[in-house]
């Protein structure tokens, strides 16, 4: 039985795509690794495991969270300029209007997408929402079996290739693309994760996610409030929670 889901998706008006050499919507083969950039006083992995200890004692209890939070170095997703905030709690700006968001909210969100149903063995595949500079798409590549991570901005996805061909994660997928129509070919998704909220979710992500699946991403409520939201997919039909106030970027459609 074909779950119903909710009637009410965002419509937001089309932007005309960019001219580019690459058809939108086409996976992007990781290169073979750039020099990996030497140190600028936080290569140890003690200020990770500073930042891991925080996140923990905030209420952050998943092992596959807490470990990829280790492995992945954060100051290597910012500029230069931020690089001795990376490991503070905080979004910092990446460009083009967007921003990387705090080491703490990521960690939630993937500790949630950990509680799906069909995550009992493992996260399978996931589809994110918002690449930005590849931060969390390198992070759900240590916890999730394949990931294909989608974005709207050019600039922004070729930064994200240029950042995380050096770490070879073979099973993380690059497109760029409208992130409001999802991607068809991967689907369905074990869980679908958004980096910027609308109105409502797009059509596409119920139908994309799989039953079992868990959608985990911001929603706007009025007045410029978010708060995170979850749904998740039976064979009766879609389960939503909303949780604690956010603030993401707004959910766009269209590339640019």
């Amino acid at each position: 039985m074909q779950p119903r889901r909710p009637g009410f998706p965002a419509r937001l008006p089309s932007a005309a795509p960019a001219a580019a050499p690459r058809p939108a919507g086409q996976p992007v083969a990781l290169r073979p690794p750039a020099p990996a950039p030497q140190g600028v006083g936080l290569d140890s992995a003690a200020v990770r495991a500073r930042m891991v200890q925080r996140l923990a004692a905030g209420g952050i209890t998943a092992p596959a969270v807490l470990q990829a939070l280790r492995d992945v170095e954060r100051h290597r997703f910012v500029d230069s300029a931020l690089v001795n905030q990376a490991y503070e709690d905080t979004s910092l700006p990446i460009g083009l209007g967007q921003t990387i968001s705090k080491p703490s909210v990521v960690a939630r969100m993937l500790q949630l997408l950990l509680g799906a149903p069909c995550a009992a063995a493992g996260l399978g595949r996931v589809l994110e929402i918002g690449t930005g500079c590849g931060y969390q798409a390198a992070v759900l590549g240590r916890i999730a079996r394949e990931v294909y991570s989608m974005e709207r901005l050019r600039g922004l996805h070729e930064r994200a290739r240029a950042n995380l061909r050096p770490l070879r994660l073979a099973n993380v997928h690059l497109i760029f693309g409208d992130g409001m129509a999802g991607y068809g070919p991967g689907a369905p998704y074990a869980a679908i994760i958004a980096a910027a909220g609308g109105e409502a979710v797009p059509g596409a992500w119920y139908d994309q996610l799989a039953v079992g699946g868990r959608l985990v991403a911001p929603m706007a409520l009025g007045g410029g409030q978010q708060a995170l939201l979850v749904v998740d997919k039976a064979e009766q039909g879609f389960k939503e929670s909303v949780l604690e106030a956010v603030h993401f970027v707004p959910l766009k459609s269209g590339v640019a």
